[in-house]
Formats: structure tokens, C-alpha cells, sequence
């Protein structure tokens, strides 16, 4: 880590946190006292003891050179990761005081990591092996993909009549049946292993209580969902690539096809949306040479943070490879060549009328597509009625805020970097508006993340 040349912000370090508790306990062991015997080494390596409540410290180790992102080990009964210990621990590296000095790991931490580092060598190896001989029986794994798809086939059919039947009842029915009758027909798809129409099925459930005009966003649902399964049913018509798109959007797995692209890919956002079931988070990264941007997806069971953890403000020389279709920003995370390091550049800005266009012409290759990544440049956040914006510094235009960005703090926190003046804003835009979720002043200045 002595090789990055320059730490960790403290901001940084607590993205990482599972949540707001986890955020203020650690800060609060983001002080020398507690900690003993604290030390790093260049494999990339932090580790110390912390003392709590008992006889014994805790026993304390972060990997930062994973490729996955920081792992941790820690021997304090939480069951959240990272433990406010771990982010403690990574708070007084970050400072750079001295109290974290390079030394060589003890024997609690260098096995925890020893053992780390040989099984992502054997998985690796495992994993090449795998591909080149390949896995399975490719008759029975065609087989069972002839059956699951029988089943969607059967789930949106039946999912077309129940359409079919709100429409010619009238949307009014929609609200006197309440929201038992979407979490039904829910079920049904997740009985046809249709997770994706399953999803969209439930939001419609929220639909008829969102307030004036629900009965216009709900056609509007309803024809979304009605081209997905009319996409479903006649996909051997379709282009591959926007067949691809269908069979995702149904909730069919797949795995990365594009081939490995190498670049310094700059970490621009990581959020997580969690329901009852599952947690998900998204990062955002974008390719300094590539100018591609790029979507991680990463999951955790209800409570429990995803693995996958990439501060905001970061670089990392490593691969990504793209899943299939058309227009489609998801990719998988491959081999990483170096531990993360703070970038030192900005991605590129649009105007708020040229977002709106690329928002337009990414519907063409996608049709559900809720937003997309766009970073503006020179925009000023402006009061906006009851509402805000972010309106164009050098023209006319402006993009209105999407009403959960309004109900965030980190509306305030961008309201306060800008203190009227323009700055860069990378977020999501679509049809409800922008969802700014980083930004940077227009002079120096770090990434303040914003969700």
C-alpha cells in the first residue's frame, strides 16, 4: 500500500460501511486509542488490535489488494462486513499520522492472508481448467434450458390474459382489488422462474397509491410490461442483441460474453437498494481509455452487505467483461493488475439536452430502460418551484430532479459545493429525470459522493 503512493480519503473509507450505525461507530475507532500493534505492508495489508469490552483485543485484518474489492477479517462477534472495526482500522491508515506503520504482518494476520491469496489462486486455476474442458453435460444443460423456458412460456401467457382482462374491466378495478392482487400474480412468475416479470409485476402494485395521474402511469406500466412479454413470446423474431435484452429483462441468468477489456477504469458511484429479500448494489465505473462506462452488479441477502465494495474517488487497472445485449451496461469485474489508487482525472461532460438525446436513443436498443449513466458538466442546481434542477451554466437548458434525489441529502451536499457555481454531476437520467450521484467542484477538488 506503500506503493499507492496516497491513502484512502475518510470518506472513501466509510462507503464502505453497511450502514449509517456502522458508519458512526467506526468513526468513532478512527482514533489511535483503542489500537495497538497497527501496521500495513505493500501486499496491501492493514491489521491491528483493537480493544473492546473484553479481556482480549479484537483481532483486526483488511485486504485492500483484493480484486473483489476490501475483504475483511475481524474476531468481534458482528456479523455485518465490514465491522466498525474494520472501518476504524481503515479510518487511522487513512490518516496517515504514523500510528499505522509499515511493518511485517504477525502470524494471526499473514496466515488470514496467506490462505485468502492461495484459494483465489486455486480458484483461478479451477476456473481455467473449467472453461477449456468445459463444464457439465451440454445435453442436459440444453435440456434444462428447453424446460425453464416452457415455463416462462407458460408464466407470460398467462401473465398476457391477466392484462388483458385489467384493461377490458377498467384500470378502477386495479385499486379496488388492492395490492393482493399484484402479489398473486407475482407469484405466479416466480413460479414460471420469471424473477424479471416478477419484479415489474410488484411495482405495479404501488401504482394505484402514488398520488394524482396513476391511472395514466399504470397504462403506461402495463404496455411495458405487455411489449416485454410480446418480446418474451417472440423472441426467434427478434435481433440477438435485443433478444438478449429480453431474456434479461425476464430474469434469464447469463454470464459475460464481450471479450476482456483492460483499462484504468475511475469508480464514479456505489449505492445499494435492499427490499425484503435482497440487497443490490450498483457501481458505476468509467473506462479513462476505453470511454466506456460500465455497471457492476453485486448482491447480499436481506441485511447484509454486498461483497463487492469500490470506493468512490478510486482507479483500477483491471479487466471487465460485458453480458450480452443490446445496449446493455452490465459487466462483470476480471482480473485486477494492482491494488486501487485515488484518480487523478474527471470523465468527460455532456449538456443537460445532449443527456435527454442520449437517454432517447439507448430506448431504442432497450425499451424498459429506466435511465442511463451521464455525467453533465457546468451545471448549477437550481430551486425549481417545489422542486430542483440542474440547470445549464453556458445555456437554457435544465434536467428536474427525480423526487427521490429531491428527498436525499445528498441534494444538500451538492447544493452546498456548487454555492451557486457550476460543477461536474455524474448520475442516472431517464424518464422521471436525473438522480445525481457524484459530483465535483469545477476547480481541484475530490469526488463528494451524494447517495
Amino acid at each position: 500500500m506503500t506503493q499507492q503512493g496516497v491513502r484512502w480519503s475518510a470518506d472513501q473509507v466509510l462507503a464502505l460501511a453497511p450502514d449509517a450505525s456502522s458508519r458512526k461507530a467506526g468513526s468513532k475507532l478512527g482514533a489511535a486509542g483503542p489500537w495497538s500493534e497497527a501496521g500495513s505492508c505493500d501486499e496491501g495489508t492493514v491489521w491491528g488490535l483493537c480493544k473492546g469490552s473484553g479481556s482480549k483485543p479484537y483481532q483486526t485484518v483488511v485486504d485492500i489488494a483484493d480484486a473483489a474489492g476490501p475483504a475483511y477479517k475481524c474476531s468481534c462477534p458482528s456479523r455485518k462486513f465490514p465491522c466498525k472495526h474494520a472501518l476504524g482500522l481503515l479510518l487511522l491508515w487513512a490518516g496517515g499520522d504514523g500510528v499505522v506503520t509499515s511493518a511485517q504482518p504477525p502470524d494471526w494476520a499473514g496466515e488470514w492472508i496467506e490462505g485468502r491469496r492461495k484459494r483465489a489462486t486455486e480458484k483461478r486455476a479451477a476456473g481455467a481448467a473449467g472453461s477449456s474442458s468445459g463444464s457439465g453435460d451440454p445435453e442436459a444443460a440444453r435440456r434444462r434450458a428447453e424446460r425453464r423456458a416452457e415455463r416462462v412460456t407458460a408464466g407470460a401467457t398467462e401473465l398476457e390474459q391477466r392484462l388483458t382482462d385489467l384493461v377490458r374491466g377498467g384500470l378502477a378495478g386495479a385499486e379496488q382489488a388492492g395490492y393482493g392482487l399484484w402479489e398473486e400474480t407475482a407469484a405466479r412468475m416466480v413460479d414460471a422462474q420469471a424473477s424479471g416479470l416478477a419484479a415489474r409485476v410488484r411495482e405495479l402494485g404501488a401504482v394505484p397509491a402514488s398520488g394524482p395521474g396513476w391511472p395514466v402511469r399504470l397504462l403506461e406500466e402495463c404496455a411495458l410490461l405487455h411489449l416485454l412479454d410480446q418480446g418474451w413470446l417472440r423472441r426467434e423474431q427478434l435481433p440477438e442483441g435485443l433478444a438478449a435484452t429480453v431474456r434479461s429483462r425476464i430474469g434469464l441468468s447469463a454470464s459475460p460474453d464481450g471479450p476482456p477489456v483492460r483499462d484504468r477504469w475511475l469508480v464514479l458511484a456505489q449505492y445499494d437498494t435492499a427490499d425484503a429479500r435482497l440487497t443490490t448494489r450498483r457501481i458505476w465505473l468509467y473506462g479513462a481509455e476505453s470511454t466506456r462506462t460500465v455497471l457492476l452488479l453485486s448482491y447480499g441477502a436481506a441485511g447484509r452487505a454486498p461483497e463487492l465494495a469500490l470506493p468512490v474517488g478510486l482507479a483500477l487497472d483491471a479487466e471487465v467483461a460485458a453480458y450480452p445485449g443490446a445496449g446493455q451496461l452490465r459487466a462483470a469485474l476480471g482480473e485486477q493488475f494492482a491494488p486501487p489508487v485515488p484518480a487523478t482525472s474527471r470523465p468527460p461532460g455532456v449538456t443537460p439536452a445532449q443527456a435527454a438525446d442520449r437517454y432517447g436513443t439507448a430506448l431504442r436498443d432497450d425499451p424498459w430502460l429506466d435511465s442511463v449513466p451521464v455525467t453533465l458538466d457546468r451545471v448549477v442546481p437550481t430551486p425549481d418551484g417545489d422542486s430542483w434542477q440542474l440547470a445549464d451554466a453556458d445555456g437554457d437548458q435544465a434536467l428536474p430532479l427525480t423526487p427521490a434525489a429531491r428527498s436525499r441529502p445528498g441534494l444538500w451536499r451538492l447544493v452546498a459545493l456548487s454555492g451557486g457555481a457550476p460543477v461536474k454531476v455524474f448520475g442516472e437520467c431517464g424518464h422521471r429525470g436525473f438522480t445525481p450521484l457524484t459530483a465535483w467542484p469545477e476547480g481541484p477538488g475530490e469526488a463528494v459522493r451524494l447517495c
